[in-house]
């Protein structure tokens, strides 16, 4: 049985780049056969309110964009489990309409107490455009396609699976 999963799309579509979180999520949500297991959440603007949803869940997938890593616009990069525990602030500083995943993970450790899961996954896509402005460049579009197709490996069967999540 597939557990229970939240992936959940942080970063702000207006600002370039820094959306390729929020762009994962549209991508997911035009799947007219997304599994029933499969919950999606846009963190982009509504990212408190939604933590509450997430109760019940055995499963987090987050993806995210990650400017200054010193890699190319595009590259994606997979935490372990150990990086994302210790990214985790026990008492994070926010403000509400820009909360960041590691700032999501704290609130929702203390929202959800014991229905936290252990199965945390986190994407990260390296951007150096963040400008105001709306849509990705080819390069962080590329990065989210490469998270589309490592969810879609890691989450869905064979027979789920579409022959290309390419949008």
């Amino acid at each position: 049985m597939n557990p229970k999963t939240a992936i959940l799309g942080f970063g702000n579509p207006v600002r370039s780049d820094d959306g390729v979180g929020c762009y994962v999520i549209e991508q997911l949500q035009q799947r007219a056969d997304l599994p029933a297991h499969i919950h999606l959440f846009d963190m982009g603007t509504s990212a408190f309110e939604v933590l509450f949803k997430l109760a019940g869940h055995e499963r987090f997938i987050i993806v995210d964009a990650v400017v200054n890593s010193g890699e190319p616009a595009g590259t994606l990069f997979r935490l372990p489990a150990e990086a994302v525990e210790a990214a985790v602030q026990d008492d994070p500083l926010v403000f509400l309409h820009g909360l960041k995943w590691d700032q999501a993970l704290a609130y929702a450790r203390r929202i959800l107490r014991d229905e936290y899961p252990d199965d945390i996954t986190v994407y990260l896509v390296a951007v150096d455009d963040t400008r105001l402005e709306i849509g990705l460049s080819e390069a962080v579009r590329a990065g989210g396609h490469q998270v589309l197709e490592l969810i879609s490996n890691e989450c869905f069967t064979a027979s789920e699976r579409p022959s290309s999540v390419h949008g």
